[in-house]
């Protein structure tokens, strides 16, 4: 799959590069780029991978992957353009950045891919979308894919539904951890130490994800196998179902969408 390039060594092209490497992705085949000096002295210490110029980078890889943020790619475009070479592969992890605009900057027939990824990427348990550009083969397609799968789960996706994933999967995250601190924080009034309500939480939660990933069974059904008629479960979902939550995280999960239509110029 030849040299793979990370533009932009900040927390998502670091865990890229972890992750690849716990791959088994040898650190020869890895390059990285980095505006400051001192952080790419510690990344090439504690990876034993190469740091190089943006056109070097370019120059030398097979497949491209550009980590910066949305209003640095532009001119990032523009510096690499002319040394991406024809049968390469450009995969762009930046929000809002459509494939339209990787293509209008670089040469006629570059092949491209837009991802859509999110921070449990961090623990190897990330949940990335993937859209391919109008040139990009099945074959690269898949190349970016098994890229992307090192730090997690892969899934393809026409890209006028990335602005869904945005706000399904890309925001997702902050919404868990929202309804955690009210759930801790639940436990602190009642009386509980904040470490043990902590605790319980957390546990909770990933236990529930787990039965939803390893039963199979809908959501509704597993909801139901917890709440008994007139019980403790029951009355607490009806105060939710009072205070139109469920209603809440629809419209909050529209207005992310509508935002990150905004910022790709939709």
């Amino acid at each position: 799959m030849g040299t793979v390039a990370i533009f932009g060594a900040g927390v998502m092209g670091e865990t890229l590069l972890s992750g690849l490497l716990r791959a088994g992705r040898p650190a020869g085949e890895l390059l990285i780029t980095e505006r400051r000096a001192e952080r790419a002295a510690e990344l090439t210490e504690k990876y034993g991978v190469r740091a190089v110029s943006n056109v070097e980078a370019a120059t030398e890889a097979d497949t491209l992957v550009l980590v910066v943020k949305p209003q640095d790619m532009a001119a990032l475009l523009d510096e690499i353009s002319p040394h991406v070479a024809d049968g390469n592969l450009v995969v762009s992890l930046a929000a809002g950045i459509t494939t339209e605009f990787l293509e209008s900057r670089l040469a006629e027939g570059r092949s491209v891919v837009r991802v859509m990824p999110n921070t449990p990427a961090l623990v190897d348990e990330g949940m990335a979308a993937v859209s391919a550009g109008r040139h990009c083969l099945p074959e690269q397609l898949q190349h970016a894919i098994e890229l992307l799968a090192a730090t997690g789960k892969v899934t393809e996706v026409p890209e006028k539904q990335l602005d869904a994933v945005t706000a399904i999967s890309g925001s997702g995250p902050a919404y868990i951890f929202y309804v955690v601190e009210a759930m801790i924080e639940a436990g602190v009034v009642l009386g509980m130490p904040r470490a043990t309500a902590t605790e319980l939480v957390t546990q909770t939660l990933y236990g529930a994800a787990t039965m939803l990933r390893d039963t199979g069974q809908h959501p509704t059904v597993l909801r139901e196998q917890v709440t008994s008629p007139g019980g403790t479960t029951a009355a607490a979902l009806r105060e939710l179902d009072d205070h139109k939550v469920r209603a809440a995280f629809i419209s909050a999960m529209e207005a992310a969408a509508v935002r990150s239509k905004e910022l790709s110029g939709g």
